[in-house]
């Protein structure tokens, strides 16, 4: 009798611990962007999911994208004013932080982001050698997220 007013409250543990999800879901990593149009620019900080985020700025023709903290070259999407053809390049800024120039300077209405990205000196490939993604702001060396310009 002993045994199963014992036994009981333990199954009913047993019970609640396997309706918790056996794996969290990361949070949602945000973008900062900083959008130039010569002398004038306005900055952006919306989530990594995929959804499209307004610019409200149709006026401005950017011509440099600052993303010191994203991947944001091949993970962002960028729409121009009235579907304007433009050339996207990835550059590095003097600090050494990651950029996209945008060619011709075309007004950005809006732009979405998906995906993940390691930050510096995060592990870029677990302790298993398997990649767990590209560098937010560098590239990738002896298994660790390196800055483009050395802090030295």
């Amino acid at each position: 009798m002993k045994y199963l007013n014992i036994l009981a409250p333990a199954l009913g543990l047993m019970a609640g611990v396997s309706a918790i999800p056996l794996e969290e879901r990361q949070a949602v990593q945000t973008v900062h962007l900083t959008f130039h149009a010569g002398p004038a620019e306005y900055s952006l900080a919306l989530p990594a999911d995929g959804s499209v985020h307004q610019t409200n700025h149709p006026d401005l023709a950017i011509n440099i994208i600052d993303a010191p903290d994203y991947n944001a070259y091949p993970q962002c999407h960028f729409t121009t004013a009235s579907g304007a053809v433009v050339t996207l390049a990835s550059s590095i800024s003097p600090e050494g932080n990651g950029q996209i120039l945008v060619g011709p300077p075309t007004p950005i209405v809006s732009v979405s982001c998906e995906g993940m990205c390691v930050p510096t000196y995060g592990d870029c490939y677990g302790h298993d050698g398997q990649w767990i993604g590209p560098c937010c702001n560098g590239y990738c060396a002896a298994d660790k997220c390196r800055p483009w310009k050395s802090p030295y």
